[in-house]
């Protein structure tokens, strides 16, 4: 437990520090939250932060992270900020705080204009106790002033392993967070995860400064969760799945790699009389959250989902996970079975690995990996933009053919460097539709502004039923602030005068320091990439060693997390006797000669969006990008032609024509 004796927070009572501070921890547990005592884990967290110390808090799914960080912000005077990157998750949060009449609020993009101005007044008024944000809104600079003037007394950070470049769900602005913690020179950070490996908690520890006694990990192992793997080809899958889901009572989540997967089998399982609905990113909003709804109120047994689904699912009683796709890492694999059993009753957690499933995880990681040319082609186009300047990532990305989310990744990485600072993200593109004639509109306005307003309206780019306005190219032409154009579009709406809807999200940026060399900084770069792509390569290494690992599952997944079980677990599959299985390959084919001539007719082509091997390798593996999606190449009869082949093995044929 955290030593107290460093000093006790001003604004907890002086008078006994330890007794009042025990005290009133225990009274704000029983009044607000309804616990007679805390859960394993959570008292020294809590005592390391009104301490005023960072700390890291590693508790599996379930573990009851959120009270770490909202029974102290009720002590401390102040604000306390929470990080999280989902915002149904935030609104769930907020949510269940306010029914327990505790003022929490979210930011984030749902909210109105009037919403807003509602919010930052109930902030400044320090109404608020806590605050839930996304970590991209860090990218705001208005944002980031207006927090400077609040009193912020504590920083918790949830999925804190995104802050990991060589963690399995990295995300870039989670880099910017410990920056970010000592601008405002906010000593209570509170990071939380569920699923740290020794080497990412090292790493979140060094960037909060936070103290190895105050790193407070509990035990992986759920007793209650059955592990088992079962080796199968892709041919019986199905079968073996329904077999498996028909011997299991209660609710079950199956999980798959693709959206198509996910259709195909909860068709297939609904044919085969099993209550099942298919869950994943590419569904419209409303079916996505009806499938959800109808799964947590029983009426739908089974989902089956892509990793989009689970992440603040708190349902209790699901009695089965199955991946029904390998996972690409133990830490995808552990967090997805932990949502299983949370009632504490027994609950199967299997695995049907199949070798079908490598190459494509495998050519999933090397589409992701940006080429030295690419990565060189970006840092030369953003960094002779000028000292400030705005861009459009989705652009970007199309111009330069690197994926958003890489992208994203590496403009971080040149934030930490000191090279670049965020300035903020605005809408480009704004459409104007008058709701009267241009005359009642201008009539409404005083003299001078009237002149300012018929000039900007004459400037408009002419529509359908609507004027186009790009206000940072028009700034330059009217000599005026950006800032005057936005305002005076927006005042056509405020008045009544016209529609406005907006689009086009940019995101500004000054340049901070001389960045060198950028040919250097490219290929230091380029090898940070690489690194990356072996990282996650090594993670799909180590799931196949659940499958053939000879003594306990749940120690194999318990060792990669740091912790050794003193004793085999005594409820997995080897446990029980059941033999180890190496998953192998599918045997190797060579292309056909049909094969390598519509690959030779599709170079001849000559598409600009295929135009380097690499390029081209990954277009064959029927992995696209955001060049070939904006062409829609995903349509021609290539597309995915060698998807069944190791992705070096493409990329050798497509240097080859």
């Amino acid at each position: 437990m955290p030593s107290l004796k460093r000093g006790i927070p001003k604004d907890l009572p002086r008078v006994c520090p330890l007794r009042s501070m025990s005290a009133a921890m225990m009274r704000t547990l029983r009044d607000h939250f309804a616990f007679a005592a805390f859960r394993s884990g959570q008292e020294p967290v809590i005592r390391a932060l009104l301490d005023g110390r960072p700390a890291l808090a590693v508790f599996p799914t379930g573990g009851g992270k959120s009270l770490c960080y909202q029974l102290p912000a009720l002590l401390l005077d102040g604000l306390t900020l929470v990080i999280s990157p989902l915002i149904a998750l935030m609104k769930d949060q907020v949510d269940a705080l306010t029914a327990k009449g505790i003022s929490a609020a979210r930011l984030d993009s749902t909210l109105g204009t009037d919403e807003l101005r509602e919010l930052y007044g109930r902030l400044e008024s320090g109404d608020i106790k806590l605050l839930y944000i996304a970590p991209e809104r860090l990218a705001n600079e208005a944002f980031r002033k207006r927090v400077k003037q609040l009193s912020v007394a504590m920083i918790a950070i949830d999925e804190a392993h995104c802050i990991s470049e060589w963690g399995h769900n990295f995300r870039p602005d989670y880099l910017k967070l410990a920056r970010f913690c000592r601008t405002l020179k906010v000593t209570r950070v509170l990071a939380l995860t569920a699923t740290a490996t020794p080497k990412v908690a090292r790493e979140i520890r060094r960037h909060f400064r936070i103290a190895a006694p105050d790193h407070i990990q509990l035990s992986f192992h759920r007793p209650n969760l059955d592990l088992r793997v079962t080796p199968c080809k892709a041919a019986e899958r199905k079968t073996i799945l329904l077999e498996k889901l028909r011997a299991i009572d209660g609710a079950a989540v199956v999980y798959v790699t693709r959206q198509e997967t996910a259709e195909e089998v909860a068709t297939f399982l609904a044919k085969q009389g099993v209550s099942a609905r298919a869950y994943h990113a590419g569904l419209p909003d409303e079916f996505r959250a009806d499938a959800q709804r109808a799964f947590m109120a029983g009426e739908t047994r089974v989902i089956v989902a892509t990793i989009a689904f689970g992440m603040g699912i708190d349902k209790a009683d699901i009695r089965c996970v199955i991946h029904y796709n390998l996972p690409k890492s133990l830490e995808n694999h552990t967090q997805e079975i932990g949502r299983a059993g949370r009632d504490g009753r027994a609950a199967v957690c299997e695995m049907l690995a199949c070798g079908d499933d490598l190459i494509v995880l495998e050519n999933f990681i090397y589409s992701d990996t940006p080429s030295p040319r690419a990565l060189a082609n970006l840092i030369d186009r953003v960094l002779r933009l000028g000292g400030e300047f705005d861009i459009s990532v989705y652009d970007l990305s199309v111009t330069c053919d690197i994926r958003a989310s890489v992208l994203s990744t590496l403009l971080a990485y040149l934030e930490t460097e000191g090279i670049l600072e965020a300035t903020g993200s605005f809408y480009g593109k704004y459409r104007v539709r008058l709701l009267r004639s241009r005359e009642q509109v201008l009539a409404g306005f005083p003299a001078a502004e009237k002149k300012f307003m018929g000039r900007l309206l004459d400037l408009g780019t002419p529509g359908r039923s609507w004027l186009g306005f790009e206000p940072s190219a028009l700034a330059t032409v009217l000599g005026v602030p950006r800032g005057k154009i936005v305002a005076a579009l927006s005042a056509l709406e405020s008045a009544g005068d016209a529609a406005l809807t907006v689009s086009g999200v940019r995101q500004g940026y000054r340049v901070r320091k001389d960045p060198g060399d950028l040919r250097l900084l490219a290929a230091r770069h380029a090898e940070t990439f690489r690194q990356r792509e072996q990282a996650d390569l090594d993670r799909l290494r180590q799931v196949l060693g659940l499958s053939s690992h000879r003594g306990c599952l749940t120690g194999y997944l318990t060792k990669h997390f740091g912790e050794t079980l003193t004793a085999p677990c005594g409820h997995c599959d080897r446990c029980r006797g059941v033999p180890a299985a190496t998953i192998k390959r599918p045997p190797a084919r060579k292309p056909s000669d049909e094969e390598w001539q519509l690959v030779r007719n599709l170079a001849r082509e000559n598409h600009a969006e295929l135009a380097t091997p690499r390029q081209l390798a990954r277009f064959l593996c029927g992995m696209s990008s955001p060049a070939t999606t904006r062409a829609r190449l995903g349509r021609h009869n290539s597309f995915g032609l060698l998807s069944d082949l190791p992705f070096a093995e493409v990329l050798a044929i497509a240097g080859a024509v």
